[in-house]
């Protein structure tokens, strides 16, 4: 009976988009050590910091004058225990601080990618998602469990 009630929850879940079985064991809860995003997202993440977030946050994520700092011990105590999916959607709809809500999705997946991998967090070999209820299932952990 549990199994079957499992099923049908998966499916309803699937039916209305908030689960992708190709993603089922990175929405299971997992945490920023489990390898959630990939080098290539990284990468990728790298140049559009430079040219999207470096100004303000500096080249090497320290912050400035206005700007906080998204790597190192003050990033980590700030997100430490909410999820990748609240940065994400931070980052989303309020950056950049001249155009907010104006870099696509992907963009912003892979400048997530290059801060977590900043702040040492390893690659994985699954692609991370652009959807913010799938990233809310990724728990940020300032230090590994």
């Amino acid at each position: 009976m549990k199994v079957k009630f499992a099923v049908i929850a998966l499916a309803g879940l699937a039916s209305l988009g908030l689960y992708d079985s190709r993603l089922g064991a990175q929405a299971a809860g997992k945490n920023v050590w489990d390898g959630v995003y990939t080098k290539e997202q990284a990468e990728r993440g790298k140049g559009l910091y430079a040219k999207e977030c470096g100004s303000c946050h500096g080249d090497q994520l320290t912050g400035g004058e206005m700007a906080p700092a998204l790597a190192g011990g003050d990033f980590l105590s700030n997100w430490n225990g909410l999820t990748v999916g609240d940065f994400y959607d931070r980052v989303r709809t309020s950056m950049p601080l001249n155009k907010p809500n104006s870099l696509s999705r992907d963009v912003n997946r892979d400048i997530t990618a290059f801060i977590l991998q900043a702040n040492s967090f390893p690659a994985g070999t699954t692609d991370m998602d652009t959807k913010s209820e799938m990233l809310k299932m990724i728990t940020i952990e300032a230090k590994k469990p």
